[in-house]
């Protein structure tokens, strides 16, 4: 790599798109820790809502960020679903660990996020670009509701709505993960491999 491709990629890093994603990244463990030590509540205090909250605007706000500074990248297409990840799958294996969600739909997310991961690897040394969906958008945004949900004070005695609007995002998550697979095969197809 010369001086200069490398130089690009670390500005490209640099963008303040990437540096607002990265933080939801590095700040997580955070937010983690704090739906932990609220186990004598299962997890919820206005604390862990509202960091859970300040991590959905960041996310909402990347995307506009990085079109309005000309700076959408490889990198932010990249890091953006994986803080995703980190995110969902941090609060709710957290949520797990004080009994506010049940394993088993945690387990079912986390299979589906790691696979389409993995898939997304494969396809990418194929050199087939699989872009998100529409749909995978509106399903972290139903993760994220639900999760924030779960954390919320308010609803600490609703076990029932929580684990019913967890369940419909699992459903959600399941359903566009497949739409995925769809497309990635008929690329694939497409392309001959």
């Amino acid at each position: 790599m010369t001086n200069t491709a490398h130089s690009n990629s670390i500005a490209g890093l640099a963008s303040p798109a990437n540096l607002l994603t990265i933080s939801r990244i590095v700040l997580s463990p955070l937010l983690f820790l704090v739906i932990l030590d609220a186990e004598a509540t299962s997890g919820t205090s206005w604390l862990a809502f509202s960091m859970g909250w300040l991590f959905g605007v960041t996310d909402y706000l990347d995307g506009p960020i990085a079109r309005r500074t000309g700076s959408v990248s490889r990198s932010g297409a990249f890091l953006d679903p994986f803080a995703d990840k980190v995110v969902v799958l941090g609060v709710a294996f957290s949520l797990v660990a004080v009994d506010r969600l049940h394993w088993l739909p945690v387990a079912i997310v986390a299979a589906r996020e790691l696979g389409i991961s993995g898939l997304r690897i494969y396809w990418a040394q194929r050199d087939l670009a699989m872009p998100a969906r529409r749909s995978a958008k509106y399903k972290t945004l139903l993760q994220g509701l639900a999760l924030a949900a779960a954390t919320m004070p308010t609803l600490e005695t609703s076990q029932g709505f929580v684990d019913a609007f967890w369940w419909v995002a699992v459903i959600v998550t399941v359903v566009t993960g497949a739409q995925y697979v769809r497309d990635g095969r008929g690329a694939t197809s497409a392309r001959g491999g």
